[in-house]
This record gives structure tokens, C-alpha cells and sequence, in this order.
């Protein structure tokens, strides 16, 4: 089975690795790991996706019983591993870009302002 994610999917991890911590989306705060190429296609399968949610593609995980996958046109939803079924899903961002501009990351404290 070959796993098609979208271009924009590939871009962002290809130009800022893969991300791990909180992401802001459908204004409630998620946890979520985005997996490399080669570990969506062997979560994919493992998982049976394609037999449970047809027409999803499983990209990354929260740690906790959800998985984050796209549809055919790229959006972004939540899926529960256990009872997985299309209908079960949450969608999330209407593309990845929009849900990777929710990305939490941590600043660095400023040791100069407490001085």
C-alpha cells in the first residue's frame, strides 16, 4: 500500500523536522508527535487505517489513544484508535499549515529582564 500525505506535510518536516508537544487547534490544546514518512506507512498498516477509516491517512499521534490523520483533501482530524470508523472523527484544521500554526513552542526564558 502506498501512503499518499500531502506535499505541504513533506515541506514542513523536510524544512523544520518533526514536531512534538502542544498544538492549539479547533480552539482546544492537543499533544501530538508528528511521525516521519517510513512510520506513517508502517503506523498505517499496523494500525489498519485503510480497513477502519477509509479515505484517512494516520500522520501522527497524541500518546494517548488518538491519532491525527488527513482526508483525500488534506484536512486535518482526530480519530480514536479504538473504534475507529470515519464517523468517529474530529476535524481538527481545514489543512496542515493551519494546524501547524497552532505548534506550541517553548521560548526560552530572558535571563537578562530578571537581571
Amino acid at each position: 500500500m502506498t501512503i499518499q500525505l500531502p506535499a505541504v506535510y513533506r515541506v514542513y518536516v523536510d524544512t523544520n523536522g518533526l514536531f512534538e508537544g502542544f498544538v492549539v487547534a479547533a480552539d482546544e490544546e492537543h499533544y501530538v508527535v508528528l511521525w516521519g514518512e517510513d512510520e506513517v506507512a508502517t503506523a498505517n498498516a499496523e494500525m489498519e487505517v485503510g480497513l477502519y477509516a477509509p479515505g484517512f491517512v494516520a500522520f501522527a499521534g497524541n500518546g494517548g489513544g488518538e491519532i491525527y490523520a488527513f482526508d483525500e483533501a488534506g484536512a486535518v482530524f482526530m480519530l480514536p484508535m479504538v473504534g475507529m470508523e470515519p464517523e468517529a472523527t474530529t476535524k481538527l484544521a481545514g489543512d496542515f499549515l493551519e494546524f501547524a500554526r497552532g505548534f506550541q513552542r517553548e521560548v526560552a526564558p530572558d535571563n537578562d529582564r530578571f537581571g
